[in-house]
């Protein structure tokens, strides 16, 4: 069995500002997708036969001439995407194939820097039985939960509290019924899968796989991929 690998990647990212969208953005001279191709790739015990790569639409074929180098022997298919996240994830989860494929992964270009090791904790679980796996880290800060008017009306209990990254892992059939069932107002793949009742696991996520969203964190990408460049 193998694991298929989708990245939506047809956001703007108004957040980082300039005109290309965040998926093209570069780091050290390559785009964010291509990272984020090559990352997975990396992540060897994974078994990644199939990549579909939501992108915007028009732009097809220069991302697939861009991506197919870093692809390897892995199947590659890119799609224009949708209006929002999961309409993107929905129309690549079309193309994956219904047979082989023991876990698939949803993961966002914007993630590009995940250690191999994270992906492979996350396939693992899914293939050890988990429906549902997302990585995850530590809340450090202060979490205080505001009104409409901005006063503080809680304080959730930090220790409970976790933030959550990509790649998220999901088996097949699962994240299928979670699309299908749609819903609005989801900010990631689990979350459609928590509306089912379908259990998420967590597992050990890294700093590294932080979401690249506004200028400054393209600074620290740059910085992280020549601290990599140095060892």
């Amino acid at each position: 069995m193998s694991t298929a690998a989708i990245i939506p990647a047809a956001g703007l990212g108004l957040r980082l500002g300039g005109e290309t969208p965040k998926a093209f953005r570069e780091v050290g001279g390559e785009s964010l997708l291509v990272h984020a191709v090559r990352g997975l790739r990396a992540a060897t015990a994974a078994d990644l036969t199939c990549f579909v790569v939501a992108v915007p639409p028009g732009t097809e074929d220069a991302v697939h001439k861009e991506l197919e180098p870093y692809a390897g022997a892995a199947r590659l298919l890119v799609v224009p995407g949708g209006v929002e996240r999961a309409d993107s994830v929905r129309a690549a989860l079309d193309l994956v194939p219904a047979d082989g494929i023991d876990c698939i992964l949803v993961h966002d270009a914007a993630r590009a820097f995940v250690p191999a090791a994270v992906v492979e904790r996350v396939v693992e679980a899914v293939r050890g039985g988990a429906a549902a796996v997302v990585p995850a880290v530590p809340v450090t800060d202060t979490i205080k939960q505001v009104s409409g008017a901005g006063e503080v009306v809680d304080t959730p209990d930090r220790s409970t509290l976790v933030a959550v990254q990509t790649p998220q892992g999901f088996d097949p059939a699962v994240l299928r019924r979670a699309h299908a069932a749609g819903g609005t107002g989801a900010t990631d793949d689990a979350m459609l899968c928590e509306r089912l009742g379908v259990t998420v696991l967590t597992v050990e996520g890294s700093e590294d796989a932080f979401k690249v969203t506004r200028p400054r964190d393209l600074l620290l990408a740059e910085a992280l991929l020549a601290d990599r460049r140095l060892t």
